[in-house]
């Protein structure tokens, strides 16, 4: 049974890392040879009807699949790009999370209450889920800031400290216009008096301890809002 990361990726979901190797879930008692056992990555469960379609985990067991197995930020990722793309409400996940038992219930759970469609793609995902392990910011992806005449949207927001934190990636801002528009932004929101950190997908992705370690001296400064 196709499930797990490769069940994300068969949805249509971003995610953090490209598996190297497929997921596949089987029947707990069924056993499987050393060969296949290093081709694959197994998960034992025994999974109703209502848990799979054409051979792949459903969106909502996929999710709480990986919340179980992955770290938290790339699992984090996969909730994201499910409530984004639709195959799953926040509803039906904090549902869902609520009835787990056993190995892997807290951090349904957690994924659960952590998980917002409003974060655009992994990067930004990973980027949050550094934000909430390292405490003491109250972030909110999205948030709506007014500057200089106009409203922007920044990837993540904590009001009461007047901070910004962006996930800077070339994908996306590669172009002169793009370029002179993140400046006007970024310009606007320190004229007002806010904070902003940027981060490169190489950092977040790559040296996650030094974008840990930003966070963490800024969470110990006095709010100032």
């Amino acid at each position: 049974m196709t499930s797990h990361l490769s069940a994300a990726q068969h949805h249509g979901w971003a995610v953090k890392t490209v598996p190297d190797r497929p997921w596949v879930t089987v029947r707990r008692k069924r056993r499987l040879d050393a060969d296949t056992r290093a081709t694959v990555h197994v998960a034992y469960a025994d999974l109703t009807k209502s848990e799979v379609r054409d051979g792949v985990t459903t969106p909502l067991r996929t999710v709480l699949d990986c919340a179980r197995r992955l770290p938290f930020d790339e699992a984090l990722a996969v909730a994201e790009s499910a409530l984004r793309g639709g195959d799953v409400t926040k509803d039906e996940l904090r549902t869902a999370a609520a009835q787990v038992r056993g190995p892997g219930a807290t951090a349904c759970r957690r994924i659960a209450a952590g998980a917002d469609a409003r974060s655009a793609n992994p990067f930004e995902s990973v980027l949050r889920a550094l934000v909430v392990e390292v405490g003491g910011l109250e972030v909110e992806p999205q948030h709506p800031v007014v500057a200089r005449g106009r409203t922007w949207h920044p990837d993540l927001v904590d009001v009461r400290r007047r901070l910004v934190i962006e996930a800077d990636s070339w994908e996306f801002h590669t172009g002169r216009d793009e370029h002179s528009r993140d400046c006007v932004r970024y310009t606007a929101l320190s004229v007002e008096g806010w904070t902003v950190l940027r981060f490169t997908w190489e950092q977040v992705m790559l040296s996650p301890s030094y974008v840990r370690d930003v966070l963490r001296e800024v969470s110990e400064l006095p709010a100032v809002a």
